[in-house]
């Protein structure tokens, strides 16, 4: 039997699931097997982790077909999953070769019911990622979760199984931050997530897909909003001014126009000038990218910000 079960969410990632795989096969801890479940892709997405699977027996392809990645996500950990532990991983995202090993010192301690790491976003190549994210010290919190989740990606979270069951899974009819709403319920009901600072998961930015539109971004997060309310937490001023700020950095990473970025930055600097400049390096320049933005031509501007 496995001790962990990576399930990855699969729809037309011809470009990059091999790249994820490798990864993954990559790891110095040898106890896992990897759950590939495809949402109907059109590409040759079936192709390349059938060729995979080949390679190397721990890998596995199933099909869900439409019904989204929380489904899809859902069906692998619920009805295909052999593993103690229940690690998630996107088809495009990557792992450090020593993930599983610090994710095993972590499920060690009985109390630790799910852990997740640092975060880098890189682009083309892991290895030019310039940004990371940061990890709270202490256990995560539903007040952690308001602001700027520092979970950052469901790439970046492994969860004991039956605690996974426990809440039921993904939300499937939460297109975006399903990941959000699902991690406020997994803390608002008492379990225990813990941190470990190293740079474990990479998360690759694109100019398509889902993590572009902010808009469905604002009706999930309202979504997990609603949740957070059921279990007697709601964001504070400084909490939506957080959110604001990060709405206004992926504006200008993903070039939007030139005014989104600006009105996101403003709104939450007024909402609350203590949140927004919480990390006083990041607002600053969040607020002077956003008005440039405003100026620079959109190429210049959108090469600038990517990173």
């Amino acid at each position: 039997m496995p001790r962990f079960s990576i399930v990855i969410p699969c729809f037309n990632a011809e470009n990059t699931i091999r790249q994820t795989l490798n990864s993954l096969c990559a790891q110095t801890f040898d106890g896992f097997e990897i759950i590939c479940v495809d949402d109907g892709s059109s590409d040759k997405t079936r192709d390349i982790v059938l060729a995979a699977q080949d390679e190397d027996p721990r890998i596995s392809l199933a099909r869900n077909v439409g019904k989204g990645p929380s489904d899809a996500r859902n069906f692998g950990a619920f009805t295909l999953a052999k593993g103690d532990i229940i690690a998630f991983c996107d088809a495009d995202d990557l792992w450090a070769p020593s993930k599983l090993n610090y994710l095993e010192a972590a499920f060690k301690f009985t109390h630790t019911d799910a852990a997740y790491s640092k975060t880098a976003f890189f682009q083309d190549c892991p290895d030019d990622a310039t940004t990371v994210s940061d990890v709270p010290r202490g256990d995560l919190t539903v007040r952690h979760l308001l602001g700027e989740n520092p979970v950052c990606t469901m790439s970046n979270v492994a969860v004991r199984k039956q605690v996974f069951e426990a809440t039921g899974g993904f939300d499937p009819n939460i297109v975006q931050n399903e990941d959000l709403e699902w991690l406020i319920r997994l803390v608002a009901q008492g379990a225990r997530v813990v941190s470990i600072e190293e740079t474990l998961t990479y998360y690759r930015r694109s100019l398509g897909g889902l993590s572009t539109d902010l808009p469905a971004m604002l009706r999930g997060r309202e979504a997990a909003l609603r949740t957070a309310a059921r279990f007697g937490f709601g964001p504070d001023k400084q909490d939506e001014a957080i959110f604001m700020r990060y709405l206004a950095r992926r504006a200008l990473r993903i070039g939007q126009s030139r005014i989104e970025a600006a009105r996101f930055a403003l709104r939450g600097v007024f909402n609350s000038p203590i949140g927004f400049f919480s990390t006083p390096r990041r607002g600053v320049l969040t607020v002077c990218g956003a008005l440039a933005a405003l100026i620079l031509p959109r190429r210049f501007s959108l090469k600038l910000f990517a990173h």
